[in-house]
This record gives structure tokens, sequence and C-alpha cells, in this order.
């Protein structure tokens, strides 16, 4: 299963740990995407920065 993540908020005056989960889920600048695999890894960056991206399932 695959998951589509897409920044849509700055990361201006957020805290390290969420701007580090975002990083890691390889989103640099607003209305950038990746598609990746789920897993334990990127579940739990998506949990810590959820308010600051969206998340789609891609088949």
């Amino acid at each position: 299963m695959k998951i589509k993540v897409k920044l849509v908020r700055g990361l201006a005056g957020k805290r390290k740990d969420q701007i580090q989960a975002v990083k890691s889920l390889g989103l640099k600048k607003v209305n950038d995407e990746r598609i990746l695999e789920k897993n334990p890894m990127v579940l739990g960056n998506i949990r810590k920065a959820h308010h600051l991206i969206q998340v789609e399932e891609v088949e």
C-alpha cells in the first residue's frame, strides 16, 4: 500500500521535531508531494506533523 503526502503549510516557527519529521518524509517546500510506502516509520512522521501535511491513499 502506498500513500501520497503533500506539504500544505510552511515550516517557519514550527518545533524542531516537526520540521525533522516533514523533512524525513522528503518534503522541503509547500506543495511538495511524495508517494511513499505505508510503514511504521512513515506513519509515525505523519502523526507527528499531521497538521502540516495532507495524506491520501494511492493504489
